[in-house]
């Protein structure tokens, strides 16, 4: 791969209906420590918790012998999905255990006066943090939307303002991957 290649790859959240998605370009090159933060703006996570990219290489984060967690800053995406429709995943928050497929769709060559990484389109928000996991949201989803619902009011209160789980913008996620 040529090293002015942006791999086009698609991040979806496991078991959630209907799917939590986005689309992104990012440099090939791209090492798996700043690809974490990419994920971590573009899904709308708050990066309050462990992660993991587990890889047929292994698994690669925050080194850590006793998880077998081997350090992700030196390791590029191209490293450990060198091919179209290679997969990993990507999981966040052990407890909540928040699992992403992360596919490569394909290669393109960088288009002069384009600024990578980028999120070209996706689906819905992102959970908020801390509110159980896939199981949890669905939960979540239930009380805030049914005003007799038991939780209603404490889940209400505790997202502290309205939440849209329909609601994803494009433009506000790229211009943080620019800020950042």
């Amino acid at each position: 791969m040529p090293s002015d290649t942006v791999l086009q790859i698609k991040i979806t959240l496991a078991d959630i209906r209907p799917p939590i998605w986005r689309r992104l370009q990012v440099p090939a090159d791209i090492t798996l420590s700043r690809l974490h933060r990419v994920i971590q703006t573009a899904m709308g996570w708050e990066d309050y918790h462990l992660h993991v990219f587990e890889t047929p290489l292994g698994a690669f984060g925050h080194p850590d012998a006793e998880l077998g967690h081997r350090d992700e800053r030196d390791v590029s995406l191209r490293s450990v999905a060198p091919a179209i429709d290679d997969r990993i995943g990507y999981t966040y928050d052990f407890g909540d255990g928040w699992l992403h497929h992360i596919q490569i769709e394909k290669a393109l060559t960088e288009v002069p006066g384009t600024t990578y990484p980028r999120c070209v389109t996706g689906r819905r928000a992102c959970p908020p943090e801390d509110c159980g996991g896939p199981w949890g949201y669905g939960e979540l989803l239930a009380a805030i939307t049914d005003p007799e619902h038991e939780q209603h009011q404490f889940l209400t209160e505790w997202l502290d303002g309205p939440f849209d789980p329909e609601h994803l913008d494009i433009d506000g996620i790229n211009k943080l991957l620019t800020d950042g």
